[in-house]
């Protein structure tokens, strides 16, 4: 049997709450009860809804090891994570954060390959991000579309350094997204300050090594076909169970759980999730908090935003996608990739107001 910890119940403030509630890693939110998941052969057996201030007497009632167990998830779900130090840049995690989402792909499925073949054009699009508020740019040379076609690692670099080089000389902290250990290199040495890999360093071998050879830190982002419709396997667990096996074995390859950020990894096509996984994952998405890294949410424009809102384009989920980023800052997840940065931006910063608000003493 294996326990998992998944805090809930949300609290507008923790004045006159204590011992009732606890802060959730450091940032913005108070939570007053706890999911306490038992799980048996990845199917959910019992859950159980637990007040804070009862933990410590329901943890105590588990069997065997799982009370150290259980104390160890929710010493990491409380833990502060600390800030990311990018360049000159600092980015801090106790507070929701964008990443803006700049393709230099000739099929991308959001922009159709709008900055090919013109990387300062390309690094202009990713000022203009941060000018809107985008902490972090994240630069991609290859499309993870359905489909698309694997791009050799010397055209990638082509495309991607000289993006990344313009970026981070003009102070901005850079991400490149890429699954191939000669562009984390080459970007790296180039200045970019994050690999943001969607394979969780799998893909390629010698990947963990580059990564761990740097200071950076990596995003490992789940992406593994899900179980079929009808079986018993519960989909939050089970990309639970894959993120904390692939930190586990980055973390034996030299790579510190403090450099590490985790990626549920949203969407259909080659990510494997249907609609279904994908509601799950984000109504479950603070369980994730348990495994002691930041999270990394990519919903943008994804293809179950259409297919919740008559199949509406990808030119058409701007409203699907600020939603979900709310949500997902409103379970405590630290950075939101996204490719409408200013509107995103906005809506953050309006629920940013309304936690300040309830925060504030006497209010």
């Amino acid at each position: 049997m294996r326990i998992y910890l998944r805090p809930t119940a949300f609290v507008d403030t923790p004045f006159g709450l204590d011992g009732q509630v606890l802060r959730l890693a450091g940032g913005l939110l108070w939570f007053s009860a706890i999911e306490l998941i038992r799980v048996e052969d990845g199917r959910r057996v019992e859950t159980t809804l637990v007040p804070v201030d009862r933990l410590e007497e329901a943890f105590a009632a588990l069997p065997g090891m799982l009370p150290e167990k259980a104390e160890e998830i929710l010493a990491r779900i409380v833990a502060p994570r600390a800030p990311l130090q990018l360049g000159e840049r600092v980015v801090r995690l106790d507070q929701p954060q964008v990443m803006g989402i700049l393709n230099v792909t000739p099929d991308s499925f959001s922009d159709g390959g709008r900055h090919v073949g013109d990387p300062a054009g390309a690094a202009g699009a990713g000022v203009a991000m941060a000018a809107e508020g985008a902490a972090i740019i994240d630069v991609g040379g290859e499309s993870t579309r359905p489909g698309a076609a694997t791009v050799w690692e010397g055209d990638e670099i082509e495309r991607v350094r000289p993006v990344v080089m313009a970026l981070a000389r003009s102070g901005n902290a850079v991400s490149i997204d890429t699954r191939k250990a000669a562009v984390m290199e080459a970007t790296l040495a180039a200045g970019a300050h994050i690999v943001n890999d969607i394979s969780a360093l799998t893909y390629d071998d010698r990947s963990i090594e580059v990564v761990a050879a740097s200071t950076c830190p990596v995003v490992l982002m789940h992406i593994r076909q899900m179980p079929a419709a009808g079986t018993a396997d519960d989909v939050l667990i089970a990309v639970y169970d894959w993120l904390e096996e692939r930190i586990a074995a980055v973390e034996a390859r030299g790579v510190a759980r403090s450099r590490i950020i985790v990626d549920p990894g949203l969407g259909a096509g080659s990510f494997g999730k249907r609609v279904r996984d994908n509601m799950a994952l984000m109504n479950g998405l603070s369980l994730l908090h348990g495994l002691g890294c930041p999270i990394l949410l990519g919903a943008s424009r994804k293809t179950f935003i259409g297919a919740l809102s008559s199949e509406a384009p990808v030119e058409r989920r701007l409203g699907g996608s600020i939603g979900l980023a709310v949500l997902g800052a409103a379970q405590g997840a630290q950075i939101l990739r996204v490719h409408d940065v200013a509107e995103t931006v906005q809506a953050l910063r309006v629920w940013r107001g309304l936690r300040d608000q309830a925060l504030t003493p006497g209010m």
